[in-house]
């Protein structure tokens, strides 16, 4: 698959989960822009539709279950695949990603390849335009 530099946003608090995503994603091709906070997520989205969002559950500003709510509920963003990310591997807390709406969990430590298969497939499928 072309990848065409897709646009990946990326949300993590820990500097050195992101330097290592962020890396292995562009070593793929993708165009990767991080952030830290919830309000940097809405900045990002407003200056440069990404193509996909992999987030954190966990940032500043604001719980990532409601982020990833009113991600999916604002109609410039509800088309964007979100993967949720968290060290939590509760079942009760991967449901609740995805009813937030999250398109994907990846459990972390992640293993990269199943970061990449799952960027692969979500991006592979074309979303109707907002």
């Amino acid at each position: 698959m072309s990848l065409e530099q897709r646009n990946v946003l990326l949300v993590e608090n820990d500097r050195t989960v992101a330097e290592i995503t962020k890396f292995r994603l562009e070593l793929l091709g993708y165009r990767v822009h991080f952030v830290d906070t919830a309000d940097a997520v809405f900045a990002a989205v407003d200056n440069d539709r990404p193509d996909a969002i992999v987030m954190e559950l966990q940032i500043a500003g604001m719980d990532g279950f409601e982020l990833a709510t009113r991600l999916r509920n604002d109609e410039r963003t509800s088309g964007i695949p979100i993967v949720a990310f968290s060290s939590n591997a509760d079942l009760g807390h991967v449901q609740r990603a995805f009813a937030a709406g999250a398109t994907e969990y990846v459990v972390k430590p992640y293993d990269p390849a199943v970061l990449e298969r799952k960027l692969e497939k979500l991006l592979s499928v074309k979303l109707p335009a907002n």
